[in-house]
């Protein structure tokens, strides 16, 4: 019996080995070529997406660079228009200061003149007043020391001694 295992082993590995070196034929003709095509153009896939990636990554760099640049630039044109309107406001403020001065002169040289047109006015009002005034009451004195004759007389003689002696 042993005699007969062992044949049937050295049999059975015979149809094995056999079974096996045609399976890996038909393998090899039928399915390791697809799938090495396959995986050979997975491989391929891969590395063009890698090389894509790292193009992209180049690209997204420059554009980073340029991206960075025009913001650089945007900023100091910002901060030169700033500056353009902190000027333009400044002379704005400097000129309305100005003005504003010039008129606040004119008002002051008009209320000037006013004011001594209106003193000259009072003054000469008040000298008639006072001339009014002084007329009245000498009015009044000279005819009050006048009433009587010898008084009359008396003023008269007066006043023409003093005209003598001018």
């Amino acid at each position: 019996m042993e005699k007969l295992i062992g044949e049937f082993s050295v049999g059975l590995f015979f149809w094995q080995t056999l079974l096996f070196v045609a399976m890996l034929f038909i393998l090899k003709k039928y399915a390791w070529k697809p799938i090495l095509d396959a995986v050979n153009e997975r491989e391929e896939g891969i590395k063009k997406a890698l090389e894509s990636a790292v193009q992209a990554k180049k690209e997204m760099a420059s554009m980073n660079a340029d991206n960075e640049k025009l913001l650089q630039e945007a900023r100091s044109e910002r901060d030169a228009m700033l500056k353009e309107a902190r000027e333009i406001k400044a002379k704005l403020i400097g000129d309305a200061k100005d003005e504003a001065k010039s008129e606040a002169d004119k008002i002051i040289i008009q209320a000037q003149a006013a004011i001594q047109s209106e003193k000259k006015a009072a003054i000469a009002e008040i000298k008639d007043q006072v001339a009014s005034l002084s007329i009245d009451i000498a009015e009044k004195v000279i005819k009050q020391a006048l009433s009587r004759d010898d008084q009359q007389q008396k003023l008269v003689k007066d006043l023409l001694d003093d005209t003598a002696l001018n």
